[in-house]
């Protein structure tokens, strides 16, 4: 892919920037090693050799009459291990993860009551079901950083069409969505929220329409001022005097050289939906049990003072992540500066 002068200087400059280009990589090389959570963190073996047979539990459920149990039971592989059937099978053997812990799976054979404090076996504790601490940080860094993506690309997508349209077509459309716009501003979020979860379900999917029907508002303020500026322009004027159709013209011509707003807010909004699901989880309002989420662990926290490490953990993962993310926003703005680009210009 081709990009201009103006656009490889400023990646070049990003680059340069050695905070801002090493917290990106970061995130990224986390959040790929999260998507792969299932083979990281698991209560299901990665591969299980039983009678002469091999099994792939982790990526396919198998039933228990593939392992001497009833066809309706559904396999505990810990305790299959142990059992004399399994152990005596010539050549029988199971390879775990390397967190063998499910992110649901309730550790009831430690020592104590959980919440149980950080151990060897157990390197950041228990939660208040004796749930791995270490395996839900990670899925629900996953659930957490995809959640966030798909409200930003959704909101900023619906962003963009209606202020392009509002700054492209302007008079009474612009003022009718404005208006609009003042409305749906006006609705109280949280309560919205309650409401919608009290009759639909607070699930992913729920969550994340409720999201994106207020998160689009701000960036279509950006965009829809870019287009009022550039419709005007000479470039614009000479594709309509060649008879480009007004769709072209908004989205070949007019969107390219108003996406400095876009990609600089981008790493902001993300900032938003993190901590917005964050808190929301914390509240009791977001993901439905048992999803891992870093706001229900420190909701647990709140309700077991002396369990530092309910608090501690998701508190400093939840930091880290924002403050990487503040990193590379940072970087964006530096290195996509309009200022520049005009004097270049």
């Amino acid at each position: 892919m081709a990009f201009s002068p103006v656009t490889r200087r400023r990646l070049q400059k990003f680059k340069r920037m050695k905070r801002a280009y090493l917290s990106f990589w970061i995130l990224i090389g986390f959040y790929i090693i999260s998507l792969f959570a299932n083979f990281i963190a698991n209560d299901k073996p990665l591969i299980v050799r039983y009678e002469g047979k091999l099994f792939f539990p982790v990526v396919r459920f198998y039933s228990g009459d593939r392992f001497g149990l009833s066809a309706t039971d559904i396999p505990n592989y810990k305790q299959l291990k142990e059992s004399p059937a399994f152990q005596e099978g010539k050549g029988n053997f199971m390879i775990f993860p390397p967190i063998p812990y499910g992110y649901n799976e309730s550790l009831l054979e430690l020592p104590g009551y959980p919440p149980t404090p950080p151990t060897l076996q157990n390197w950041l504790g228990t939660d208040d079901r004796g749930r791995d601490i270490l395996t839900r940080l990670l899925y629900g860094y996953r659930i957490s950083f995809s959640f966030a993506l798909l409200i930003t690309f959704s909101s900023i997508g619906l962003g963009v069409l209606i202020g392009a349209l509002q700054g492209y077509i302007s008079g009474w459309f612009d003022l009718a969505v404005q208006r609009l716009i003042e409305i749906i501003s006006a609705l109280p979020f949280l309560y919205i929220v309650i409401i919608i979860g009290s009759s639909l379900g607070t699930s992913f999917w729920v969550l994340l329409i409720v999201f994106t029907m207020f998160e689009w508002i701000g960036i279509s303020f950006f965009i829809r001022s870019e287009y009022l500026r550039l419709r005007e322009t000479q470039f614009v004027e000479a594709a309509r005097a060649m008879g480009v159709n007004d769709w072209k013209i908004m989205f070949r011509h007019i969107l390219p050289n108003a996406l400095t707003p876009i990609i600089t807010f981008l790493p902001f909004n993300l900032i938003g939906a993190i901590f917005s699901l964050s808190a929301l989880d914390f509240l009791g309002f977001g993901l439905p049990a048992p999803t891992p989420s870093w706001g229900e662990l420190m909701r647990q926290g709140m309700g077991n003072l002396n369990s530092y490490w309910l608090s501690i953990y998701p508190a400093l993962a939840l930091f880290i992540v924002l403050l990487l993310i503040a990193f590379v926003g940072e970087g964006i703005r530096e290195a996509f500066d309009p200022r520049e680009y005009q004097r270049m210009e």
